[in-house]
């Protein structure tokens, strides 16, 4: 059941789109997915070009689908096969952009009453009223957009999308440039309006922040295809492909051989590809002799100053530090193992270890921090 004038919303967007376009200098690009996005947030995760935005130019009708059908509940909003292709205008489809496009010369009430024109006044006011307040921002509503701040600008363009009631948000990364905090306290708002209403929400982002910030169900895509779904965690804690694997954060990308598989204790040993290290990884679908990736976060590798004995960590390699820097608050070394490993310390633990370029040290790794990766 649709939102009409507040009745609670049970829609589930569905989408199944093939598309094909050409790229000068480059490969065709080839979308071809089929999503269905219930009540609540949905994000959309993946490396640039993975086409994320194209999906969400597609569902709010500004592109046009090679065939594929498109429906927001009981309604079809585009279907190929059957000649439907419903105007943007006519979807009722709220979109957000990164640009988010606020008219510089109107006030923020201005802006947000910008789509209401048709409605009596009193009405008119009344929604506005409600969105401001919802989205913490009606004390600005005299204020224009170059008066304000970026997250002030977020809100506004939050709530003129929403005061028109719509059935379906696509918010193509617009909280980009602000920090976790203010990121965190405007989804906490919108999942505040969004509890009554239950519109489904399709977020596209490429940053693994983002995605811990928002939480609920994730899609990940990749070369125009979704790859995976499900939680954070699920999807983003042990991706399959490198190119996520790298948006999601896993700072090593390492090549090796597949050494032996002892499937009784579901690991299997892999060498490193230019050094004499091996690694025990998590048992994959693989054979003796085949040539894998080895995804590691920097965050998952201890480091030590001497050989560490009596360790349930299965991986222990001998490397020298190479480099260290400064990152806000952490220092990223750079280890030389015959491979480098990126490998993230607290400020502390490099005094308290009197850790410098040229030290010996010891990397630690569980077996269960080794991710497999496809190409």
């Amino acid at each position: 059941m649709d939102t009409v004038d507040g009745e609670i919303n049970r829609a589930v967007l569905t989408a199944r789109l093939k598309m094909e376009r050409l790229r000068p200098d480059s490969p065709p690009f080839l979308l071809d997915i089929s999503i269905e996005v219930p009540p609540g947030i949905t994000i959309l995760f993946g490396p640039s070009g993975a086409g994320k935005s194209t999906v969400l130019d597609c569902i709010a009708g500004l592109a046009r689908p090679d065939q594929g059908r498109i429906a927001a509940g009981e309604e079809v909003l585009f279907d190929s096969h059957a000649g439907i292709n419903s105007p943007p205008q006519a979807r009722r489809i709220a979109y957000v952009f990164q640009t988010l496009a606020l008219f510089p010369h109107m006030s923020a009430e201005e802006n947000v009453a910008y789509g209401l024109d048709g409605l009596p006044h009193q009405e008119r006011s009344a929604r506005v009223e409600e969105i401001l307040e919802a989205f913490r921002v009606d004390k600005l509503r005299a204020r224009k957009p170059p008066e304000i701040s970026g997250g002030e600008r977020q809100r506004i363009a939050l709530a003129r999308s929403l005061v028109t009631r719509p059935r379906v948000l696509l918010l193509d990364e617009p909280l980009t440039g602000l920090d976790a905090e203010l990121k965190a306290a405007i989804v906490d708002d919108l999942r505040a309006w969004n509890a009554a209403r239950r519109i489904p929400i399709l977020y596209v982002t490429h940053t693994r922040e983002e995605v811990d910030a928002l939480g609920e169900r994730v899609m990940a895509m990749d070369h125009g295809r979704v790859v995976s779904e499900g939680t954070p965690i699920e999807v983003l804690e042990a991706p399959r492909r490198k190119r996520l694997a790298q948006a999601a954060g896993f700072e090593n990308l390492l090549s090796a051989t597949v050494v032996d598989l002892r499937e009784a204790d579901g690991v299997m040993r892999v060498h490193l590809n230019g050094s004499l290290s091996e690694l025990e990884v998590p048992l994959g679908y693989a054979a003796a002799g085949d040539r894998v990736r080895v995804a590691i976060r920097a965050g998952d590798i201890l480091l030590a100053t001497m050989p560490p004995q009596g360790l349930s960590a299965r991986n222990v390699i001998e490397g020298r530090i190479v480099r260290m820097e400064t990152c806000g608050t952490l220092v990223r070394a750079r280890v030389d193992c015959g491979v480098e490993f990126i490998v993230h310390l607290t400020p502390g633990a490099v005094r308290s270890l009197e850790l410098a370029e040229r030290c010996r040290v010891w990397l630690v790794l569980k077996t269960h921090s080794c991710h497999l990766v496809e190409e």
